[in-house]
Protein backbone atom coordinates (compact mmCIF):
# COMPACT_ATOMS: atom_id res chain seq x y z
CA UNK A 1 0.00 0.00 0.00
CA UNK A 2 1.60 3.30 -1.11
CA UNK A 3 0.43 5.88 1.38
CA UNK A 4 2.96 8.72 1.33
CA UNK A 5 0.31 11.27 2.05
CA UNK A 6 1.47 14.25 4.01
CA UNK A 7 -1.06 16.71 2.74
CA UNK A 8 -0.89 20.37 3.75
CA UNK A 9 -2.99 21.44 6.66
CA UNK A 10 -5.07 24.03 4.86
CA UNK A 11 -8.60 22.96 5.54
CA UNK A 12 -10.41 22.78 2.24
CA UNK A 13 -13.71 23.52 3.79
CA UNK A 14 -15.98 23.29 0.77
CA UNK A 15 -19.14 24.12 2.56
CA UNK A 16 -19.07 27.91 3.55
CA UNK A 17 -21.78 32.44 4.75
CA UNK A 18 -20.92 36.10 4.68
CA UNK A 19 -22.23 39.48 5.80
CA UNK A 20 -24.68 41.33 3.61
CA UNK A 21 -23.41 44.10 1.38
CA UNK A 22 -25.33 47.09 0.04
CA UNK A 23 -27.33 45.83 -2.91
CA UNK A 24 -26.99 47.20 -6.42
CA UNK A 25 -29.53 45.66 -8.73
CA UNK A 26 -29.19 44.92 -12.43
CA UNK A 27 -31.13 47.03 -14.94
CA UNK A 28 -34.68 47.01 -13.60
CA UNK A 29 -37.98 46.95 -15.37
CA UNK A 30 -39.77 50.20 -14.52
CA UNK A 31 -41.62 49.27 -11.33
CA UNK A 32 -44.35 51.84 -12.07
CA UNK A 33 -45.34 49.78 -15.11
CA UNK A 34 -46.13 46.80 -12.92
CA UNK A 35 -49.27 46.36 -10.80
CA UNK A 36 -48.74 46.77 -7.06
CA UNK A 37 -45.28 48.22 -7.64
CA UNK A 38 -44.41 48.42 -3.95
CA UNK A 39 -45.30 44.77 -3.41
CA UNK A 40 -43.36 43.77 -6.52
CA UNK A 41 -40.23 45.57 -5.30
CA UNK A 42 -40.47 43.86 -1.91
CA UNK A 43 -40.84 40.48 -3.62
CA UNK A 44 -37.86 41.16 -5.87
CA UNK A 45 -35.50 42.15 -3.09
CA UNK A 46 -34.06 38.62 -2.57
CA UNK A 47 -33.79 38.25 -6.34
CA UNK A 48 -31.77 41.45 -6.61
CA UNK A 49 -29.57 40.43 -3.69
CA UNK A 50 -28.78 37.07 -5.26
CA UNK A 51 -28.04 38.62 -8.65
CA UNK A 52 -25.69 41.15 -7.09
CA UNK A 53 -23.91 38.63 -4.84
CA UNK A 54 -23.20 36.47 -7.88
CA UNK A 55 -22.04 39.51 -9.84
CA UNK A 56 -19.67 40.53 -7.06
CA UNK A 57 -18.45 37.20 -5.69
CA UNK A 58 -18.84 34.33 -8.16
CA UNK A 59 -15.43 32.72 -8.57
CA UNK A 60 -15.39 32.97 -12.38
CA UNK A 61 -15.42 36.57 -13.69
CA UNK A 62 -16.72 35.18 -16.99
CA UNK A 63 -19.72 33.63 -15.22
CA UNK A 64 -19.17 30.22 -16.82
CA UNK A 65 -19.42 31.81 -20.25
CA UNK A 66 -22.95 33.20 -19.88
CA UNK A 67 -24.20 36.80 -19.92
CA UNK A 68 -25.10 37.32 -16.27
CA UNK A 69 -26.85 40.64 -16.91
CA UNK A 70 -29.02 38.95 -19.53
CA UNK A 71 -29.83 36.21 -17.01
CA UNK A 72 -31.06 38.89 -14.60
CA UNK A 73 -33.46 40.21 -17.20
CA UNK A 74 -34.55 36.72 -18.26
CA UNK A 75 -35.63 35.70 -14.78
CA UNK A 76 -36.79 39.06 -13.38
CA UNK A 77 -40.39 38.83 -14.53
CA UNK A 78 -40.88 35.18 -13.45
CA UNK A 79 -39.44 36.20 -10.07
CA UNK A 80 -41.88 39.09 -9.84
CA UNK A 81 -44.74 36.70 -10.52
CA UNK A 82 -43.74 34.26 -7.77
CA UNK A 83 -46.55 33.89 -5.24
CA UNK A 84 -44.48 32.57 -2.33
CA UNK A 85 -40.95 32.57 -0.96
CA UNK A 86 -40.50 28.97 -2.13
CA UNK A 87 -41.74 29.82 -5.62
CA UNK A 88 -39.33 32.74 -5.76
CA UNK A 89 -36.48 30.49 -4.60
CA UNK A 90 -37.36 28.01 -7.33
CA UNK A 91 -37.06 30.76 -9.95
CA UNK A 92 -33.81 32.04 -8.46
CA UNK A 93 -32.38 28.52 -8.46
CA UNK A 94 -33.24 28.12 -12.14
CA UNK A 95 -31.22 31.27 -12.76
CA UNK A 96 -28.32 30.01 -10.63
CA UNK A 97 -28.39 26.67 -12.47
CA UNK A 98 -27.43 28.55 -15.64
CA UNK A 99 -23.96 28.89 -14.08
CA UNK A 100 -23.57 25.09 -14.12
CA UNK A 101 -21.50 25.17 -10.94
CA UNK A 102 -21.78 23.33 -7.63
CA UNK A 103 -22.00 25.06 -4.24
CA UNK A 104 -24.38 27.57 -5.84
CA UNK A 105 -27.96 27.51 -4.57
CA UNK A 106 -30.55 29.49 -2.62
CA UNK A 107 -31.96 27.75 0.47
CA UNK A 108 -35.11 28.69 2.36
CA UNK A 109 -36.34 27.94 5.87
CA UNK A 110 -38.50 25.10 4.55
CA UNK A 111 -35.40 22.99 3.77
CA UNK A 112 -33.29 21.02 6.26
CA UNK A 113 -30.17 22.02 4.33
CA UNK A 114 -30.78 25.64 5.31
CA UNK A 115 -30.36 24.82 9.01
CA UNK A 116 -27.57 22.33 8.43
CA UNK A 117 -25.45 24.88 6.56
CA UNK A 118 -26.11 27.53 9.20
CA UNK A 119 -24.96 25.08 11.87
CA UNK A 120 -21.76 24.35 9.95
CA UNK A 121 -20.86 28.03 9.85
CA UNK A 122 -22.28 29.11 13.20
CA UNK A 123 -18.89 28.79 14.89
CA UNK A 124 -17.14 31.05 12.37
CA UNK A 125 -17.25 34.79 11.61
CA UNK A 126 -20.95 34.59 10.77
CA UNK A 127 -21.84 33.15 14.16
CA UNK A 128 -23.30 36.32 15.67
CA UNK A 129 -25.37 37.07 12.60
CA UNK A 130 -26.69 33.52 12.52
CA UNK A 131 -27.58 33.61 16.22
CA UNK A 132 -29.68 36.74 15.66
CA UNK A 133 -31.95 34.64 13.45
CA UNK A 134 -32.73 32.41 16.43
CA UNK A 135 -33.39 34.63 19.47
CA UNK A 136 -33.95 31.62 21.73
CA UNK A 137 -30.44 30.46 20.88
CA UNK A 138 -31.73 27.21 19.43
CA UNK A 139 -30.79 26.38 15.88
CA UNK A 140 -33.08 23.48 15.07
CA UNK A 141 -35.85 22.25 12.79
CA UNK A 142 -38.65 19.65 13.08
CA UNK A 143 -38.04 16.39 11.27
CA UNK A 144 -37.61 12.63 11.37
CA UNK A 145 -34.04 12.23 10.02
CA UNK A 146 -34.35 11.08 6.42
CA UNK A 147 -32.91 12.06 3.06
CA UNK A 148 -35.28 11.78 0.12
CA UNK A 149 -34.98 11.77 -3.64
CA UNK A 150 -37.61 12.46 -6.29
CA UNK A 151 -37.82 9.73 -8.94
CA UNK A 152 -40.46 10.10 -11.62
CA UNK A 153 -42.47 12.50 -9.47
CA UNK A 154 -42.44 10.11 -6.51
CA UNK A 155 -40.58 10.57 -3.23
CA UNK A 156 -38.25 7.81 -2.05
CA UNK A 157 -36.15 7.58 1.09
CA UNK A 158 -32.50 7.68 0.00
CA UNK A 159 -30.95 7.76 3.46
CA UNK A 160 -31.93 7.24 7.10
CA UNK A 161 -29.83 8.81 9.84
CA UNK A 162 -28.95 6.20 12.43
CA UNK A 163 -30.60 6.87 15.78
CA UNK A 164 -33.18 9.24 14.24
CA UNK A 165 -36.97 8.92 14.71
CA UNK A 166 -37.21 7.39 11.21
CA UNK A 167 -34.55 4.81 12.07
CA UNK A 168 -36.26 3.94 15.35
CA UNK A 169 -39.60 3.55 13.55
CA UNK A 170 -38.13 1.17 10.98
CA UNK A 171 -38.28 3.32 7.84
CA UNK A 172 -35.82 2.03 5.24
CA UNK A 173 -33.90 3.12 2.18
CA UNK A 174 -36.07 2.60 -0.89
CA UNK A 175 -39.40 3.15 0.86
CA UNK A 176 -41.68 5.41 -1.12
CA UNK A 177 -43.28 8.09 1.04
CA UNK A 178 -46.96 8.38 0.15
CA UNK A 179 -48.13 10.87 2.78
CA UNK A 180 -47.75 12.16 6.33
CA UNK A 181 -51.02 12.12 8.25
CA UNK A 182 -52.68 11.79 4.83
CA UNK A 183 -51.13 15.03 3.53
CA UNK A 184 -48.36 15.52 0.97
CA UNK A 185 -44.89 14.95 2.45
CA UNK A 186 -42.80 18.06 3.12
CA UNK A 187 -39.39 17.68 4.71
CA UNK A 188 -40.07 20.30 7.42
CA UNK A 189 -43.66 21.53 7.08
CA UNK A 190 -45.04 18.00 7.54
CA UNK A 191 -43.67 17.95 11.09
CA UNK A 192 -43.94 21.59 12.19
CA UNK A 193 -45.86 21.79 15.46
CA UNK A 194 -45.89 17.99 15.78
CA UNK A 195 -42.62 17.24 17.53
CA UNK A 196 -43.04 14.80 20.38
CA UNK A 197 -46.36 13.62 18.96
CA UNK A 198 -47.11 10.54 16.89
CA UNK A 199 -47.62 11.02 13.17
CA UNK A 200 -48.60 8.43 10.58
CA UNK A 201 -46.20 8.14 7.64
CA UNK A 202 -47.68 6.08 4.81
CA UNK A 203 -44.95 4.25 2.89
CA UNK A 204 -44.86 1.76 0.05
CA UNK A 205 -41.91 -0.63 0.52
CA UNK A 206 -42.41 -2.68 -2.68
CA UNK A 207 -43.74 -2.15 -6.18
CA UNK A 208 -47.02 -3.76 -5.14
CA UNK A 209 -49.49 -0.94 -4.33
CA UNK A 210 -51.05 -3.28 -1.78
CA UNK A 211 -47.84 -3.12 0.27
CA UNK A 212 -48.63 0.43 1.46
CA UNK A 213 -48.57 0.61 5.24
CA UNK A 214 -48.65 3.31 7.90
CA UNK A 215 -45.65 3.70 10.19
CA UNK A 216 -45.92 5.63 13.42
CA UNK A 217 -43.08 8.11 13.81
CA UNK A 218 -42.46 10.67 16.54
CA UNK A 219 -40.76 13.75 15.02
CA UNK A 220 -38.23 15.68 17.06
CA UNK A 221 -36.55 19.06 17.01
CA UNK A 222 -33.36 18.19 15.16
CA UNK A 223 -30.21 19.98 16.23
CA UNK A 224 -28.11 20.15 13.05
CA UNK A 225 -24.99 20.81 15.11
CA UNK A 226 -24.91 17.26 16.44
CA UNK A 227 -27.34 15.18 14.37
CA UNK A 228 -24.65 13.97 11.95
CA UNK A 229 -22.17 13.20 14.70
CA UNK A 230 -24.83 11.21 16.54
CA UNK A 231 -25.76 9.33 13.36
CA UNK A 232 -22.10 8.57 12.62
CA UNK A 233 -21.60 7.20 16.12
CA UNK A 234 -24.77 5.10 15.87
CA UNK A 235 -23.69 3.76 12.46
CA UNK A 236 -20.53 2.08 13.78
CA UNK A 237 -20.92 -1.69 13.74
CA UNK A 238 -19.10 -4.92 13.00
CA UNK A 239 -20.32 -7.23 10.22
CA UNK A 240 -19.34 -10.82 11.00
CA UNK A 241 -19.00 -13.06 7.98
CA UNK A 242 -16.95 -16.18 7.24
CA UNK A 243 -15.38 -15.94 10.67
CA UNK A 244 -14.09 -12.42 9.99
CA UNK A 245 -15.04 -9.04 11.41
CA UNK A 246 -15.67 -6.19 8.96
CA UNK A 247 -15.97 -2.81 10.65
CA UNK A 248 -18.36 -0.22 9.20
CA UNK A 249 -18.86 3.50 9.76
CA UNK A 250 -20.93 6.05 7.84
CA UNK A 251 -19.48 9.56 7.82
CA UNK A 252 -22.57 11.61 6.98
CA UNK A 253 -20.70 14.89 7.33
CA UNK A 254 -17.00 15.71 7.42
CA UNK A 255 -17.51 19.44 8.04
CA UNK A 256 -15.59 19.64 11.29
CA UNK A 257 -12.75 17.90 13.10
CA UNK A 258 -15.15 16.22 15.55
CA UNK A 259 -16.09 13.65 12.89
CA UNK A 260 -12.52 12.58 12.26
CA UNK A 261 -11.84 12.52 16.00
CA UNK A 262 -14.76 10.12 16.44
CA UNK A 263 -13.40 7.88 13.68
CA UNK A 264 -9.86 7.76 15.06
CA UNK A 265 -11.20 7.13 18.56
CA UNK A 266 -13.24 4.15 17.38
CA UNK A 267 -10.16 2.79 15.60
CA UNK A 268 -7.78 3.25 18.54
CA UNK A 269 -10.04 2.38 21.47
CA UNK A 270 -13.56 1.55 20.28
CA UNK A 271 -15.67 -0.87 18.33
CA UNK A 272 -13.45 -0.82 15.22
CA UNK A 273 -10.23 -1.62 17.08
CA UNK A 274 -10.38 -5.41 16.67
CA UNK A 275 -11.99 -5.51 13.22
CA UNK A 276 -10.12 -7.34 10.45
CA UNK A 277 -11.09 -4.78 7.80
CA UNK A 278 -12.98 -1.50 7.48
CA UNK A 279 -15.71 -0.04 5.27
CA UNK A 280 -15.55 3.77 5.23
CA UNK A 281 -18.89 5.00 3.91
CA UNK A 282 -18.74 8.54 2.46
CA UNK A 283 -22.04 8.41 0.60
CA UNK A 284 -24.42 11.38 0.77
CA UNK A 285 -24.51 14.11 3.43
CA UNK A 286 -22.02 16.99 3.58
CA UNK A 287 -18.37 17.30 2.58
CA UNK A 288 -15.90 19.58 4.34
CA UNK A 289 -13.12 17.02 4.80
CA UNK A 290 -9.52 18.10 5.26
CA UNK A 291 -7.18 16.20 2.86
CA UNK A 292 -4.83 15.52 5.77
CA UNK A 293 -7.41 13.05 7.12
CA UNK A 294 -5.96 10.53 4.68
CA UNK A 295 -2.99 10.27 7.02
CA UNK A 296 -5.20 7.94 9.03
CA UNK A 297 -4.06 5.26 6.56
CA UNK A 298 -0.37 6.15 6.59
CA UNK A 299 1.57 3.17 8.03
CA UNK A 300 4.70 5.28 8.57
CA UNK A 301 3.51 6.39 11.98
CA UNK A 302 4.88 4.68 15.12
CA UNK A 303 2.71 2.50 17.36
CA UNK A 304 2.74 3.46 21.05
CA UNK A 305 2.98 0.80 23.74
CA UNK A 306 1.97 1.76 27.27
CA UNK A 307 3.37 -0.30 30.17
CA UNK A 308 1.73 -0.05 33.59
CA UNK A 309 3.30 -0.74 37.00
CA UNK A 310 2.53 -4.47 36.80
CA UNK A 311 4.28 -4.74 33.45
CA UNK A 312 1.09 -5.11 31.40
CA UNK A 313 1.55 -3.77 27.87
CA UNK A 314 -1.15 -2.05 25.85
CA UNK A 315 -0.67 -0.93 22.27
CA UNK A 316 -2.27 2.37 21.23
CA UNK A 317 -2.52 2.80 17.48
CA UNK A 318 -4.41 5.66 15.89
CA UNK A 319 -3.63 4.43 12.36
CA UNK A 320 -5.66 1.98 10.28
CA UNK A 321 -3.17 -0.56 8.87
CA UNK A 322 -5.54 -3.31 7.72
CA UNK A 323 -7.65 -3.70 4.55
CA UNK A 324 -10.11 -0.88 3.92
CA UNK A 325 -12.70 -0.01 1.27
CA UNK A 326 -14.44 3.31 0.61
CA UNK A 327 -18.06 3.68 -0.51
CA UNK A 328 -19.02 6.64 -2.73
CA UNK A 329 -21.96 7.72 -4.86
CA UNK A 330 -23.43 10.76 -6.58
CA UNK A 331 -24.07 12.27 -3.16
CA UNK A 332 -20.38 12.10 -2.22
CA UNK A 333 -19.34 15.69 -2.71
CA UNK A 334 -16.89 18.44 -1.95
CA UNK A 335 -14.15 17.56 0.56
CA UNK A 336 -15.23 13.92 0.60
CA UNK A 337 -14.40 13.74 -3.10
CA UNK A 338 -10.88 14.92 -2.37
CA UNK A 339 -10.52 12.03 0.08
CA UNK A 340 -11.87 9.62 -2.56
CA UNK A 341 -9.40 11.01 -5.10
CA UNK A 342 -6.42 10.48 -2.78
CA UNK A 343 -7.70 7.12 -1.54
CA UNK A 344 -7.76 5.87 -5.13
CA UNK A 345 -4.61 7.60 -6.39
CA UNK A 346 -2.41 6.35 -3.57
CA UNK A 347 -3.78 2.83 -3.59
CA UNK A 348 -5.08 2.86 -0.03
CA UNK A 349 -7.97 0.57 -0.87
CA UNK A 350 -10.80 -0.05 -3.31
CA UNK A 351 -13.28 2.75 -4.04
CA UNK A 352 -16.68 1.13 -4.56
CA UNK A 353 -20.02 2.52 -5.73
CA UNK A 354 -20.75 5.12 -8.41
CA UNK A 355 -19.03 8.31 -9.60
CA UNK A 356 -18.92 11.13 -7.07
CA UNK A 357 -20.81 14.39 -7.54
CA UNK A 358 -18.08 16.46 -9.20
CA UNK A 359 -18.84 19.27 -6.75
CA UNK A 360 -15.32 20.31 -5.77
CA UNK A 361 -15.12 24.07 -5.52
CA UNK A 362 -14.88 26.60 -2.71
CA UNK A 363 -18.32 27.69 -1.49
CA UNK A 364 -19.21 30.82 0.50
CA UNK A 365 -22.54 31.47 2.25
CA UNK A 366 -24.50 34.72 2.38
CA UNK A 367 -27.49 35.53 4.56
CA UNK A 368 -30.01 37.63 2.66
CA UNK A 369 -32.24 40.31 4.12
CA UNK A 370 -35.28 38.04 4.21
CA UNK A 371 -33.33 35.35 6.12
CA UNK A 372 -32.84 33.02 3.18
CA UNK A 373 -29.39 31.61 2.51
CA UNK A 374 -27.35 31.88 -0.66
CA UNK A 375 -24.55 29.37 -1.01
CA UNK A 376 -22.20 30.56 -3.72
CA UNK A 377 -19.11 29.17 -5.45
CA UNK A 378 -16.46 31.76 -4.70
CA UNK A 379 -13.08 29.99 -5.07
CA UNK A 380 -11.91 27.62 -7.79
CA UNK A 381 -10.24 24.43 -6.55
CA UNK A 382 -7.70 22.04 -8.09
CA UNK A 383 -6.66 18.73 -6.51
CA UNK A 384 -3.05 17.78 -7.27
CA UNK A 385 -3.46 20.17 -10.19
CA UNK A 386 -6.54 18.33 -11.48
CA UNK A 387 -10.01 19.75 -11.98
CA UNK A 388 -12.63 17.59 -10.24
CA UNK A 389 -15.47 20.10 -10.54
CA UNK A 390 -17.98 18.70 -13.03
CA UNK A 391 -15.94 15.50 -13.29
CA UNK A 392 -15.87 13.73 -9.93
CA UNK A 393 -14.06 10.54 -9.02
CA UNK A 394 -14.84 7.24 -10.76
CA UNK A 395 -14.87 4.20 -8.45
CA UNK A 396 -12.50 1.27 -8.87
CA UNK A 397 -15.52 -1.03 -8.78
CA UNK A 398 -18.77 0.39 -10.12
CA UNK A 399 -21.86 -0.94 -8.38
CA UNK A 400 -25.19 0.71 -9.04
CA UNK A 401 -27.79 1.01 -6.31
CA UNK A 402 -31.39 0.97 -7.63
CA UNK A 403 -33.12 3.11 -5.00
CA UNK A 404 -36.78 2.45 -5.68
CA UNK A 405 -38.22 -0.21 -3.35
CA UNK A 406 -34.76 -1.34 -2.23
CA UNK A 407 -36.29 -2.66 1.01
CA UNK A 408 -33.19 -1.64 2.93
CA UNK A 409 -30.86 -3.79 0.83
CA UNK A 410 -27.50 -2.22 0.02
CA UNK A 411 -25.57 -3.84 -2.86
CA UNK A 412 -22.62 -1.48 -2.42
CA UNK A 413 -22.00 -2.52 1.18
CA UNK A 414 -22.44 -6.17 0.18
CA UNK A 415 -19.79 -5.83 -2.55
CA UNK A 416 -17.40 -4.07 -0.17
CA UNK A 417 -17.70 -6.95 2.28
CA UNK A 418 -16.90 -9.49 -0.45
CA UNK A 419 -13.86 -7.52 -1.65
CA UNK A 420 -12.47 -7.14 1.86
CA UNK A 421 -12.94 -10.82 2.65
CA UNK A 422 -10.82 -11.61 -0.41
CA UNK A 423 -8.12 -9.22 0.78
CA UNK A 424 -8.08 -10.69 4.28
CA UNK A 425 -7.63 -14.20 2.88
Amino acid sequence: MNVNILVGKSLIFLVSLAIMLPILSPQRINAESLPSAKAKEAALSPFDEVWQKVYDHFYDPRFSGIDWKAMGEKYRLPAAQAKSADALAETVNRMLAELKTSHTRLYTKTEPEYYQLLAIFSKGPMGEEIRRLFPDGKLHYPGIGVFTREVGGRTFISGVLEGSPAHVAGLRIGDRIISVDRAVYRSIDSFAGRTGRMVKVAVQPTQDPKSVREVTVVPEEIDPSDVFLKAMKESVRVIEQEGRKIGYVHVWSYAGEQYHELLTGEIAFGRLKDADALILDLRDGWGGANPVYLNLFNPKVPVLTNIDRSGKKTDVDFQWRKPVAMLVNGGTRSGKEILAYGFKKYGIGKVIGTRTAGAVIGGRPFLLQDGSLLYLASVGTLVDGEQLEGKGVAPDIEIHFPLEYAQGKDPQIARAVRELLKEIK
